[in-house]
């Protein structure tokens, strides 16, 4: 059976980017159908409108609450349909870049990719795998000044995602030749 990959992409910039490189890479390596998402096509915020429809029950919400929810049920169903996720990431500022973070509130929900339980929250979306190509100039990954890589870690085990990898090319200001071959060596060896 063919694998469905979820080949998103975080960073800011189209050109020269490592992590859309190295997330690339990464999809080749697995060779599936893919599903692309490109988070540069920025995607809305939070508005009261949105929040207020996705309090509403599904089966009492207007063709306008429909309509606010319509994009971030297309994005469940992404993530639903995915056997993996790849996600090319950015460190911005010591975290993830606010269009991944506009992604994460608009696949986060209740009762489609988690629910509450007597024992907490539960994910929804278990049994997935999520390798995470991360780049940064200065940050080391796993230090305490990243923020992104315990943060993606902690949201996509909450939507029951708990079988994550980072790929890392990190401190790419201070030493970019080690750091890409250290990422690049990764990819190879991931298990396809």
């Amino acid at each position: 059976m063919t694998r469905t990959i979820l080949h998103i992409d975080a960073s800011a910039r189209l050109q020269d980017s490592v992590t859309r490189s190295l997330s690339g890479q990464i999809v080749r390596r697995l060779n599936g159908n893919v599903i692309r998402r490109d988070l540069a096509r920025p995607l809305p915020l939070l508005t009261e409108d949105w929040v207020n429809a996705n309090f509403t029950p599904a089966d009492q919400r207007s063709d306008a609450q429909k309509e606010a929810l319509a994009l971030s049920d297309e994005l469940v169903e992404e993530l639903v349909r995915a056997d993996v996720a790849v996600i090319g990431l950015p460190i911005y500022n010591f975290s993830v870049p606010a269009a991944f973070k506009a992604w994460i509130d608009l696949v986060a929900r209740a009762g489609l990719t988690f629910q509450y339980t007597e024992n907490g929250p539960e994910g929804l979306l278990k049994g997935k795998r999520a390798i995470v190509a991360v780049a940064s100039g200065g940050v080391p990954v796993g230090s305490e000044a990243d923020f992104a890589t315990a943060y993606v870690r902690h949201v996509l085990g909450f939507i029951g995602i708990t079988d994550v990898e980072f790929i890392a090319a990190d401190r790419m200001a201070v030493a970019p030749e080690a750091s890409l071959k250290a990422a690049n060596d990764r990819i190879a060896a991931l298990a396809a």
